[in-house]
Parts: structure tokens; sequence; C-alpha cells
């Protein structure tokens, strides 16, 4: 689809040119809207100012593949770690890299994430107790075999002391929908691939920090609404992460990971 020849917006939409029924629609695969006069919106909707593409910096080819190269190996060295060091680790690092994750692509620019960093021992030991309660019963009732069977290399079970150990954990929210002032909702769209690309920036800019992570998936994780005042109509947990640095005799599984010639296909 062709846009706007004047205001340049790519529609969906079918919209009527103003310019007569000669004119196509913004929905005909080779239409091109004509506009007269000073129309800048189609179906209501007025076009979003325009600048110029701010901050970018290119680099000479041999320093572009240092830099990944560089950044590849950090994330390289990422691990899930589940023995925490109680070490404290300031706030604004925390609030770095969260700056970071806001910096992720969103569906309609709607930016459906929330993020609640927890650092208070009090509630740490509320999400731990709610935690290990939902655990305990996927555990023994609900985990399907084929899970319990894929886990087993990994050591992992209903006990969760790092909820509590680790300095800092960051529960992540998906919000379902906003609402205007008149209290009408407005929907928020493509949730899940939006706040898992700024997870996935969080979990990034924790590592080149120097932090531990653990991305932790209690199922159901509805006690995170109660626990941390989140409304449950309008948004959902996604994953809590669990952050700081790792214990002195801190271990990992022995595990391997696929290399890019395994996961590639070039064309």
């Amino acid at each position: 689809m062709l846009r706007c020849i004047q205001c340049h917006f790519d529609a969906s939409v079918l919209v009527k040119a103003d310019s007569g029924g000669s004119d196509r629609t913004c929905s005909d695969p080779d239409g091109v809207i004509i506009h007269n006069g000073s129309m800048s919106k189609h179906e209501g909707k007025t076009t979003p100012p325009m600048i110029p593409l701010p901050g970018y910096v290119e680099y000479p080819p041999q320093a572009m593949l240092a830099r990944a190269r560089e950044f590849a190996d950090d994330m390289q060295r990422r691990r899930s770690v589940r023995d925490f060091s109680s070490r404290g680790v300031p706030r604004g690092i925390i609030e770095e890299c969260l700056r970071a994750a806001t910096a992720a692509p969103s569906g309609a620019n709607q930016q459906p994430w929330r993020f609640v960093a927890v650092s208070d021992p009090a509630i740490k030991r509320r999400i731990r107790a709610g935690a290990e309660a939902e655990e305990r019963e996927f555990y023994a009732h609900r985990a399907p075999e084929g899970w319990l069977e894929a886990i087993a290399p990994l050591g992992t079970n209903a006990d969760k002391p790092f909820l509590e150990t680790a300095p800092w954990l960051v529960a992540i929210f998906i919000r379902r929908f906003d609402r205007r002032a008149d209290g009408s909702k407005v929907k928020h769209y493509y949730t899940d691939e939006s706040v898992g690309l700024a997870t996935g920036l969080f979990l990034a800019a924790c590592q080149r920090a120097g932090l531990a992570t653990l991305t932790h998936t209690p199922s159901p994780m509805g006690f995170l609404n109660e626990i941390l005042g989140r409304p449950k109509d309008m948004e959902r947990p996604f994953l809590l992460l669990v952050v700081g640095y790792p214990a002195d005799d801190a271990r990992v599984p022995d595990i391997d990971r696929h290399g890019v010639s395994e996961v590639t296909d070039w064309k």
C-alpha cells in the first residue's frame, strides 16, 4: 500500500479521497490519496508530527563488528541464577536498566508495560509466600509430566528462597487497556509481544550492568496484583524478575546453548 502523497499517513482503513471519485482509497493496494488544501486526518486520526531521526550514530564496519561481538559475548555470559547474594544494589542502577527497557518498540507505541520494583523485605516475604503456595500446588497437581521432565535437569522445585535473598524483585505487568478522561477504554494491541521485548531489553541492561537475573513465572500469578496493588481488570502479571549479585558459591546447571548456525537460515 502506498502512503498518502501529501500527509504520508500509512492508513489501513477505508477512507475516501477529497478530490473526487477518480482518486483511490488508502485501503486500495494500488491507491494514492490526493488531498485538497490542508487535509491532515484520516478517519478522525490526526497525522503524527515527524522529526529527524534523533541520536543515530553510524560506525565504520569494523567498529560495528567489534561492538556487536562485545555485546554478544556479554550476553552469552548471561545465566539464570538461583543463588543470590543479599548485598544491596543501588536503586539508580535498577532505574537505568528500566530506562533501557522503556525504549522497546510496542504496538501503536502504546507501551503497555508496567514495572513494580520491590526492595522492601516485608513485601518480598509476601511475594515468596504467594509464589511458593502456587508452586507447591502446581508441582503436585497441575504440572504436565512433560514439563516436569523438561525441567528436571535444572533442579528446580517449589522452594524459592531467592525471592527474599535477592535485593530486588521486579514484577512486570501487561496493561491491557487505558482509560480516557470520560472513562471509556483504550484497548492496547500486541501487548504480549511488546512487553516481551521490553523484558528482554531489561535483562540485557542488567547483564551489561554486571547484575545476575532470574525469570520466575509462578502459575498463576494473580497474587502479585493483590500484594502490589495493581488493578486486576487492567493489568495482568507477565513475569517476576529476580535481580542482584550472584552468591559467592553460586552454581548453575551445566547446559549448552544452540549456536547461530543451528537456529538461523540465510537466504
